[in-house]
Formats: C-alpha cells, structure tokens, sequence
C-alpha cells in the first residue's frame, strides 16, 4: 500500500513540473502557488485532498461539472471523504459581518466543536482581513446561473493573491464596506452565508461563500445526496403560530427543504440549517432564530478573540 501511495505521489509531481515548464498559459507553479506550498509545507500539499482542492481552485466550474455527472454514482464512503476535504460552516447575516469586520488577529487551533470535521481545527484572520470577490464556481458550472455570478469572497493573503494572479478576468479586491455590501445584497436575494473551510491546502477558512438554491453544489449534496458537507449555524428557525398566516413564502425560501406549511409553518429541526434566510423573507415577522445547543456552536470570531484575550 505505502508503495502505491508513493508511486501516486511521485506521478503527481513529475504531473505538475512537466505542466510548469510546459509553457506560461499552462504554467500551474506560480508565485502565488509556491507561496501557498511554503505556507502548507510540502507534505501536506502533496496528497490527494491537496490534489482535488488545486485542481478546484484552477479550474472550479469543470470540476464542478465533472462531479455533476460522477456524484450519483460515488458511494457513501467517497462522498465523506468530500465532506472532510471541503466543507462549509452555515453562519447568520451578523456572524457573516463579523467576519468581515475583524478589528484584531485571530489565530486559533483545534475548533472540532465548531467546525465538526475532523480535519477542520485551524481558523486564521488578520486584521484588517484581505479580502477578493470571486466567480462562484457553483453558479458557473449551471446552464442558467443565478445573478450575480461574482459572489464567493476570498478571505486571507495566500489564497487571495492565488485567485488574483490565476484568475484575474474573475476576481478583484474587496474593500470591507464593498464585502459587506455584498453580504447584505445576497442575504436581500435570499442566499445563505457560509465559512467554507480547505483541509487540504492549509486546513483552514478561506471563503464567506453565498449560497443559492438552485446551485449550490454543497446543498445538493445535503438534500440530494446526504452528504455531510454542511455544518449547522447553532441556531434554529422558530414560528410564532400566532403571527403565521400559512402564506409559504418561508417554505419557498428554504434552501435546505426543512419548512412545511400546513395550516401554519412547521421548521423540520433536524433539516434546519439555522441560516436566518425565512427570517427576514417573512412579511408576517413570524419567524426568528434561536440557539440552539444540540445544532452545534456557532462560528462567533467576537467571541473567539474574546476567548483568544483571556489570560
């Protein structure tokens, strides 16, 4: 086994220097590729979970369409194996902002009862973060994308200066009152803000992406697929019955199918992802999110610094 993982290993970088010295259009070592390798260490970088999440971060909507086709046929197994290499924590409009907003550095280790994967334990911003708007590859990779495309916002020098450098006709920097623009316009157009978090690379978050219903490539595997790819926000949608007039507006909104409206609006808690999304999409103010304990802790980088400044 231990020669078949080397052999693999080999294979790929003889792969990748052979398409480096190829030529400059298809040049994969970059600066910003070399940079990201000194910053993850070699042994790192060069595994299969780093293989998938370069080939995603180079080329993310033919992934996308390739999973597209192979993801009914994956079994169990190959689809927890997805889920551990890149997964995305659901937050809620303020814990998206927050984010977005940091005053101080946060470096902090070994969060499983935030993020409950097993690789996902490192979270990393720096104040004032630096921050990218990107193509979401999600949207790109369906034939009718939602509007706007250039949604998912990249959080963190490395992985900043490598969408900049290998996708500069899709990205471009954000100011912090542009992103927080941005946040507030995709909640506005019902769409669920989320940390995605990259195992393989540097074992850490790097996007607030913003997702949508209809192409979501981490909520079809929730909803289609079963797939673990989604972590709860800690909260949990409530319905006042006395203000719900049964109008499924919340229903409709619902990303993750967790509303059912009969006679009255009914959250499935197991399915509720606690985004906040048929909270403000309620004409009747009927709705509103609670913590909830049993759904995780939330996301919080407030509370985290807090803790971080504790002696």
């Amino acid at each position: 086994m231990l020669g078949t993982v080397t052999l693999v290993v080999a294979a790929l970088v003889l792969a990748l220097l052979a398409l480096w010295l190829y030529g400059e259009r298809w040049r994969l070592l970059r600066p910003s590729t070399w940079k990201t390798m000194r910053e993850a260490g070699l042994r790192r970088f060069l595994t299969l979970n780093s293989l998938y999440m370069y080939l995603y971060a180079r080329w993310p909507t033919e992934l996308l369409k390739g999973l597209d086709l192979v993801m009914p046929h994956l079994g169990p197994g190959i689809r927890k194996w997805f889920a551990d290499t890149d997964h995305i924590k659901v937050l809620t409009p303020e814990l998206a902002r927050a984010i977005i907003t940091v005053d101080q550095d946060i470096p902090l280790r070994d969060l499983e009862q935030i993020i409950p994967y097993p690789m996902a334990r490192d979270l990393v911003l720096s104040s004032p973060p630096d921050l990218a708007v990107f193509h979401c590859a999600c949207r790109e990779a369906r034939d009718s994308p939602c509007q706007p495309v250039q949604v998912c916002i990249t959080i963190g020098e490395s992985f900043v200066d490598f969408l900049l450098e290998h996708h500069p006709e899709k990205s471009r920097r954000l100011t912090q009152a542009e992103a927080l623009e941005l946040l507030q316009a995709e909640h506005e157009r019902g769409h669920v803000h989320s940390a995605r978090f990259a195992n393989a690379f540097l074992g850490r978050f790097f996007t607030l992406c913003n997702c949508c219903k209809c192409c979501c490539a981490a909520r079809d595997a929730v909803v289609t697929y079963d797939t673990p790819m989604i972590a709860s926000s800690g909260f949990v949608a409530q319905v006042d019955e006395t203000r719900c007039t049964a109008c499924s507006i919340c229903e409709e909104a619902c990303l993750f199918e967790a509303v059912q409206v009969d006679g009255t609006a009914v959250v499935n808690w197991d399915l509720c992802m606690g985004c906040g999304v048929c909270v403000d999409k309620c004409p009747n103010e009927a709705r509103s999110l609670v913590r909830d304990e049993k759904k995780g802790v939330p996301l919080d980088v407030r509370a985290l610094a807090q803790e971080q400044a504790v002696p």
